[in-house]
């Protein structure tokens, strides 16, 4: 049986040890937790150590999220779009957007439902993806103050999801001063400036992130312990939080190199790196995991002598070397996803999802332990200045 676990108490560390650095820097963040696809005990986990902000791009998830027992507030992470503006403005306390007609017609939903909606202008700063270009946020600042119910939170930048653009100081420092200039020429106050996501992480470490960058969008890291820049794992960050356990359906010892005429005209690319050469051998495990399941080629073996060669829809072959670890067909290889594989295998529904400890034994354990300081970001704003 294929399973994803999910280990609370890996989860737990991490979340405490980044709201470390965030408070450290004076700061706020929002738990983005897209990647877990709404999943029930996990969410509910996540409330037990103390989440109460938390960050989603699926309104289906933000649902699960409103039907938490501890309030907790909510960030639409998408940019909005005209078919779910009645979603948005219930389910989501803050919204990220771009455009001033989408604005206005939040403005038009949010007095239809009789409620006051935030939001954060994303700005452009070189990940090509979402946000104004800087010379055009006047304009827009210009209209957008005057909706009675819309309130304007402040400005924030995406970098390194799209692009690959490594965030630097001089994006951010850029960030900053639109953030002052804004607040000068139109004399409101402007409490946020949303720094970003995982990417940001070793910035924020260093200390060499401007202070006025206050609030950070945060979710990789907490999943996965990645360091987004400089590859492979932060120092402090535990990555054993999500693994993913494959079943064994054959194993044997074969030729390493395909016999007789090949081609390209493979369904799916290779996985293997390395060459071998004519004439090797070595044993070859077949795995119940395929494309259809995942993004085959962002899982890492556990065991870093095996070796992945291909997948088709359904399987997957593993190099196993001389199988010293000796499978058989119903042993099990575990393996660590990438975050675009955690997120396809969380979205489907052909691998089961297990989460360890249970509820009632994580309730205790947290019951004993520090709770993470991760409150609404709204509780910590003065709007009225």
């Amino acid at each position: 049986m294929n399973r994803l676990v999910i280990d609370l108490n890996a989860l737990h560390h991490n979340i405490r040890k980044i709201d470390q650095w965030v408070l450290g820097h004076g700061a706020s963040w929002s738990l983005v937790t897209k990647a877990m696809c709404g999943h029930e005990e996990v969410l509910q986990g996540l409330a037990l150590m103390g989440v109460r902000s938390m960050a989603d791009s699926r309104l289906a998830n933000l649902s699960a999220i409103r039907n938490l027992k501890q309030p907790t507030e909510s960030w639409y992470l998408r940019l909005p779009h005209y078919p779910a503006l009645e979603k948005v403005v219930e389910l989501a306390d803050i919204s990220l957007n771009t455009e001033f007609e989408i604005i206005k017609a939040l403005d038009r939903e949010a007095a239809r439902q009789d409620k006051i909606h935030r939001i954060i202008i994303m700005i452009e700063l070189g990940d090509l993806r979402e946000g104004v270009l800087p010379g055009s946020l006047m304009p827009l600042y210009d209209k957008i103050f005057d909706f009675p119910n819309i309130e304007v939170l402040g400005i924030g930048s995406n970098l390194g999801c799209l692009s690959g653009a490594v965030p630097s100081i001089d994006q951010f420092s850029q960030l900053v001063m639109i953030h002052e200039l804004l607040q000068l020429k139109f004399k409101r106050p402007l409490p946020l400036v949303s720094g970003g996501t995982s990417a940001v992480i070793p910035l924020l470490r260093d200390g060499s992130l401007p202070k006025a960058v206050n609030h950070f969008r945060i979710g990789e890291s907490v999943f996965l312990g990645t360091d987004l820049v400089n590859g492979n794992w932060l120092v402090d960050l535990r990555n054993d939080a999500v693994t993913l356990e494959v079943e064994v359906v054959e194993i044997k010892e074969k030729s390493l190199a395909p016999q007789g005429e090949t081609t390209d005209m493979t369904p799916f690319e290779s996985l293997q790196t390395t060459v071998p050469s004519p004439g090797s051998r070595g044993y070859r495990a077949v795995i119940t995991v395929g494309q259809l399941d995942t993004e085959v080629a962002g899982l890492s073996p556990l065991n870093p002598d095996y070796e992945l060669v291909g997948a088709s829809s359904d399987l997957t072959v593993v190099n196993v070397g001389d199988n010293r670890e000796n499978l058989r067909p119903g042993s099990i290889i575990s393996f660590r996803p990438s975050y675009g594989a955690l997120v396809r295998l969380m979205a489907g529904k052909y691998i089961d999802k297990f989460v360890t400890p249970g509820l009632a034994e994580f309730a205790e354990i947290v019951k004993g332990s520090a709770t993470v300081d991760l409150p609404p970001v709204l509780d910590d704003l003065d709007l009225e200045s």
